[in-house]
């Protein structure tokens, strides 16, 4: 049996990891500047993390959410605390995807209205009612299409109250990124937020604040939209909530409330997951890395900024893109081929930066170098281009 060929593969094994390096099955060291899709949140394989689920493995990893879990509340007690949103609470699944999937569903159960406003460029994931609210028209299938979904400019105020004048009633929701990650780094306006907010306020809608790759203290604040001073009634959460163990949920406001059968998962909540982040949890409280992102992505948006090569430097904490012209659109190759430093992308000319919050100065000094020795290789000599 072969694997379903669905994904552009680098020839790469990576067989170690550690921190913010990983290895190759030839012992090759690379730098890991993507943290595997933002997923990376502590560091690979922090000590505490492992210790957290090899404790709980060795009691119980798995049983269905037909009974008790302390540890489910313990997790919930600690993200509480850790997000300073006490007196929400949490629905545990297992994904991104999933964590939209649901906050959009549990926004109609809410309000029994149907249609969703979203914004050019987002990504909220894969599944039905996700990929239906994404802005890819390459990966909705036929059965995902619908008329409920209102895609609308991102950050375009105008556009967004000529809405809510025009179908405000029939609005159930709207989702929106406080971070564009997969459409390149594109940060939403605090007033644009607030926007939302106030409409969603007026017009009896759900505001869901989509915190999959932009929350959980990559942004420097534990969500992107708090930077707007303003709380959303839902906020999706996964990527590195688990460091790496698949884990997803939605913090939901307390004006929303459940109901039996409402929501369900088999999987969402198991112990293990919830050892993984409440090791997470622990780990950014502990070593302060919320204002750890904050700082190191400072640096590094300055020290970007300084490099005339490079295009549009962008971003907030740990989450930063900058557009390569045409000539360099070789260079996240030449990185990672020639200078062993994985980084992400954004079709067709944004290099994205995700890498662990625990990325150290000179862990940043050395993307730094390995970044303009890459733009040294790629530049064409002057006498070359006359040919």
């Amino acid at each position: 049996m072969n694997l379903f060929d669905v994904y552009p593969l680098n020839d790469i094994t990576i067989t170690k990891a550690s921190g913010s390096y990983v290895w190759d099955d030839n012992g090759i060291q690379y730098l890991d500047m993507y943290g595997g899709h933002a997923v990376i949140s502590i560091g690979h394989t922090h000590p505490h993390w492992v210790k957290r689920i090899e404790e709980q493995l060795a009691k119980i990893a798995f049983y269905s959410n037909s009974v008790k879990m302390p540890i489910q509340q313990e997790l919930a007690t600690k993200l509480g605390q850790v997000s300073g949103k006490e007196d929400y609470q949490l629905f545990l699944c297992n994904s991104g995807a999933e964590a939209n999937e649901n906050a959009l569903k549990l926004a109609s159960f809410h309000n029994g209205k149907k249609k969703v406003v979203a914004f050019h460029g987002s990504f909220h994931g894969r599944t039905s009612l996700a990929v239906s609210v994404t802005d890819n028209k390459a990966i909705i299938a036929p059965i995902n299409e619908t008329d409920n979904v209102i895609f609308l400019p991102f950050n375009d105020e105008d556009a967004l109250k000529a809405c809510f004048e025009e179908q405000g009633d029939q609005v159930s929701s709207v989702i929106v990124e406080g971070i564009q990650g997969v459409g390149g780094i594109h940060l939403a306006n605090e007033s644009f937020l607030q926007l939302i907010r106030s409409l969603c306020d007026a017009h009896n809608a759900v505001y869901i604040a989509d915190g999959v790759q932009c929350g959980y203290g990559r942004s420097g604040k534990f969500f992107y939209h708090d930077y707007a001073g303003v709380d959303a009634d839902i906020y999706s959460m996964a990527k590195g909530m688990g460091n790496g163990f698949p884990v997803g949920g939605i913090l939901i406001s307390p004006s929303i409330q459940p109901k039996y059968g409402m929501l369900g998962t088999t999987f969402g909540g198991n112990p293990l997951a919830c050892a993984a982040a409440l090791a997470v949890l622990e780990v950014i409280e502990q070593e302060n890395l919320i204002e750890m992102a904050k700082q190191r992505g400072m640096y590094l948006i300055n020290k970007l900024k300084g490099i005339s090569e490079i295009e549009n430097v962008r971003g907030k904490g740990l989450m930063i893109g900058f557009d390569v012209p045409p000539k360099l659109k070789d260079l996240k190759k030449t990185l990672l081929h020639q200078f062993n430093v994985f980084t992400g992308e954004s079709k067709p000319n944004v290099i994205r930066l995700l890498p662990s919050l625990a990325l150290t100065r000179k862990q940043s000094d050395e993307f730094l170098e390995a970044l303009k020795e890459a733009l040294e290789t790629l530049q064409v000599p002057e006498s070359q281009e006359a040919h």
